[in-house]
């Protein structure tokens, strides 16, 4: 039971951040967004998964991997998302 409440938790939140990001893409706007936001969430996922690993908690290994997948890949948006807004201020 306790894995199960782990494991459901840990969908929960890929779910809620996979939602943000999916919404960070579609909207195309950096507005309120810090590159710094994604600087902190990369070194504080990484830091975290080598703990996870080292205490061999694999609900937190597998679940701070992927907020790391999604770090990058909310800073690979935001980096779009400032081109596009500087290419509509030309």
């Amino acid at each position: 039971m306790t894995e199960a409440i782990g494991w459901l938790s840990s969908l929960i939140l890929i779910g809620t951040i996979g939602r943000q990001v999916l919404k960070a893409w579609n909207s195309r706007s950096v507005e309120g967004v810090s590159s710094w936001l994604f600087v902190g969430q990369t070194a504080a996922s990484i830091g975290f998964t080598v703990y996870s690993a080292l205490v061999r908690n694999w609900v937190f290994v597998v679940t701070n991997a992927v907020m790391l997948i999604s770090a990058v890949a909310g800073w690979v948006i935001f980096r779009r998302n400032c081109r596009l807004a500087r290419r509509s201020e030309a």
